[in-house]
Order: structure tokens, then C-alpha cells, then sequence
């Protein structure tokens, strides 16, 4: 059944936050039609999702099975691992431009193009590592932006948890949060080795705390796609079913 595969575009972006083109790549359902209202999911370490995580595939099963609403996907590559930390990390020149980037200028042009909510529920952000950080931090800057936030594997340092403490109205973002058990010593950017899982533990407690709609689970497994991939299916479900 050809018909049930959705389409991937790409799209070139021209950003003033960030003062140069973003690729973007976006996943359209098979079904797909102007007539009805969109969820927007948007991934940065995009290439990544669509090639390693198959999140493409993955939405169309969950799609033709009607165990998910109508979503569009928008990947966001990034060009080498230099630019992913300069934009991803907390401490990168480019981290602040990069969130600004995609609550002002993509989200207004995703609201433009196609049928979306536009509305904060409407809209989610997910990533894998430095990723996911990134993802956490626009979500909590920009709760009426971004309503819904995954998690696989974040990096999270004391930016991130001050970030999280700092939260006043907790009950504006859902979050979906998973770690692997083996997630110990982990291979950074930088060539260092870091335990990923304490601090996972540590954002665990604290998302609970604060009283956070929250779905935290802990899979047998380390730092990489071979994890990543097959949690797809359960996020996608979790947050959009």
C-alpha cells in the first residue's frame, strides 16, 4: 500500500535570528489535506529522525492505524557537530538565536504554510541528546509556543535544572522524558566522558516536583539510535494519541 506513505519536502529557510539558511525537512501525512487542522512536531538533529529514528515510517503506521492525530513533522538538520553544539548546548554562541529562531521565525511560517492549532497544545518539540536539551529549553521559554516536549537521553547540566526550578506554571508543558540505564559514560562532542544518567535521575525528581504533566521511563540500554528508534512509536503515542 504505496497511498499510506506520507511525503518529505525540503524546504530552504532563510533565519535573521541566525543570519543564514535552515534546511528544513517536512514530513507531510499520505492523507494529507488543507480541510483539516495539523499538530506540528518539530526535531532538531532532523536528519537524524528521519534517517536513523524513521520517524517518517514511524508516523505513517501510527497513521494508518488511526493511533495518532493528523501531525506534520519538521526536521531541522544540523551541518556538522561544531554547529549542533554551538546551537544546541546551553553554552553555545548560537543557543539563544537558535531558540528564538524557532518560536519567532519557524513557528510563524509553519502557522503560514499549513492548516495548524496554532496553539501551544498544538505544537511539540523532541530530540535526542544535545537535542533534546535544546528542545526542553525553548519549551520552557516558550510555553505558549510549545505545549508538548520529548525527551530521549538530554544532556542536562545546572543551566538546564536552574531553567526547570525556575518554571511557574508547570501545568502549560507536557513532557515525555526517557534515559537509558547504561547511559554512564557517554561520549560528549567534546570528547569527554559523562554519566547522563544521575543528572536524568536528578530532572526526573524535579519535573515531579514541580507538577508537571509527565511521563518518565528508564530503558535497558545506552546513548544511541538502536534505543532511540524503537521509543518512537510509544512518544508519538503518548503525546499525540
Amino acid at each position: 500500500m504505496e497511498n499510506s506513505r506520507g511525503s518529505i519536502r525540503d524546504v530552504t529557510f532563510s533565519s535573521k535570528e541566525l543570519g543564514e539558511d535552515v534546511e528544513l525537512l517536512i514530513y507531510l501525512p499520505a492523507t494529507f489535506t488543507p480541510l483539516y487542522k495539523y499538530s506540528i512536531l518539530i526535531a532538531p538533529d532532523g536528519k537524524d529522525y528521519f534517517q536513523l529514528g524513521r520517524i517518517g515510517r514511524t508516523a505513517d503506521e501510527l497513521l494508518k492505524n488511526r493511533e495518532i492525530e493528523n501531525i506534520i513533522i519538521v526536521g531541522i538538520p544540523y551541518k556538522n557537530v561544531e554547529d549542533r553544539w554551538k546551537k544546541y548546548h546551553p553554552n553555545g554562541e548560537q543557543n539563544k538565536a537558535f531558540i528564538r529562531f524557532l518560536a519567532h521565525e519557524l513557528v510563524p511560517y509553519l502557522d503560514q504554510e499549513f492548516p495548524t492549532y496554532q496553539m501551544g497544545m498544538g505544537r511539540a518539540l523532541i530530540g535526542d541528546s544535545l537535542a533534546a536539551t535544546v528542545s526542553l529549553m525553548a519549551a520552557l521559554e516558550y510555553p505558549h509556543t510549545f505545549g508538548k516536549v520529548m525527551l530521549q537521553s538530554p544532556m542536562v547540566d545546572e543551566v538546564v535544572m536552574n531553567a526547570v526550578k525556575e518554571v511557574t506554571q508547570p501545568h502549560l508543558t507536557s513532557i515525555y522524558h526517557v534515559i537509558g540505564k547504561q547511559e554512564t559514560a557517554v561520549q560528549t562532542t567534546k570528547k569527554e566522558e559523562k554519566d547522563f544518567l544521575t543528572p536524568n535521575r536528578e530532572l526526573s525528581k524535579l519535573f515531579s516536583e514541580k507538577g508537571f504533566p509527565y511521563f518518565y521511563d528508564e530503558f535497558d540500554g545506552d546513548h544511541t539510535w538502536t534505543h532511540w528508534q524503537p521509543d518512537l512509536k510509544r512518544a508519538l503515542k503518548k503525546m499525540f494519541s
